[in-house]
């Protein structure tokens, strides 16, 4: 008596078929909800994107801009454009310190025990900061509108004046992701990201012309990127041309974000 077995390929050849195949932007986009999410709960991380942009135009404008510019109306229109890409800025340096807390806690050991994409944490940290970067210079430019700025730009040169901006926080996020890859205290990154964006920001056209700056000090500020940076968005908000400095500001983030992702990335394989 002969024994029939039945073909086993079907079962199997279609076995692969049914698996899904991991994706890092799909899980990256995971993990960036839960970046947003955490915020949205966090008072601390809330300020950091309503209440600072507000209190820092209110002290910049009525503050000093008697004394800079005569009357707080003539420099709020100087200021707020630079105080705008400050703000997101100094925003970008957090995404540094979330991430060199989030290692102190171990949660990344526990995202290397699920099984998703590897790079899949640190993209969902940097998307989900992108968020907050965007909501920090929209709740500025609309209390700057509230207080009196105006612009004749055109809604398209505004968006593109938020796209300069978000794209060089992007850039510099990279530099503070490397430093949180090197440095394991939050509050030493914290420490160094301040060290290294007081003077990149006093130092440069944000708050004041640089024709009122010492003759030794202009040459750093015109080679300074946040000036290039701050100089293009003001000529977009204010309706001029901004092409040469515009082009400058990209270029820029183009050449961190090519220095600093990759070794971000290689740190953070060598970190976890």
């Amino acid at each position: 008596m002969t024994a029939t077995l039945e073909p086993t390929t079907s079962v199997v050849g279609t076995a692969p078929s049914r698996r899904r195949v991991p994706s890092t932007l799909r899980h990256g986009l995971s993990l960036a909800r839960r970046g947003i999410v955490k915020t949205i709960h966090s008072p601390e991380a809330l300020i950091d994107v309503t209440l600072q942009p507000v209190i820092f135009l209110l002290l910049f404008v009525y503050v000093f801009g008697g004394a800079i510019a005569g009357n707080s109306s003539a420099y709020l229109h100087f200021a707020l454009p630079g105080v705008l890409l400050q703000t997101v800025v100094f925003a970008s340096a957090g995404t540094g310190v979330g991430l060199a807390e989030d290692l102190k806690t171990g949660i990344f050991d526990r995202f290397r025990s699920l099984p998703i994409s590897r790079a899949a944490p640190l993209l969902g940290a940097i998307g989900a900061d992108l968020v907050r970067y965007l909501t920090a210079g929209v709740i500025m430019l609309v209390f700057g509108f509230a207080l009196g700025y105006r612009t004749v730009a055109s809604p398209l040169a505004v968006l593109a004046a938020f796209g300069l901006v978000l794209a060089f926080a992007f850039a510099l996020c990279w530099v503070f992701t490397a430093l949180a890859m090197v440095v394991r205290e939050p509050r030493s990154v914290q420490g160094l990201s301040a060290t290294i964006m007081l003077p990149l920001t006093f130092a440069s056209s944000v708050f004041v012309p640089t024709a009122t700056m010492p003759g030794w000090l202009q040459g750093f500020v015109a080679i300074n990127p946040v000036s290039r940076s701050a100089d293009a968005v003001r000529a977009l908000l204010d309706g001029a041309p901004a092409g040469g400095a515009a082009a400058i500001s990209l270029l820029t983030s183009a050449v961190v974000v090519v220095i600093f992702a990759p070794l971000a990335v290689a740190l953070y394989r060598r970190r976890t």
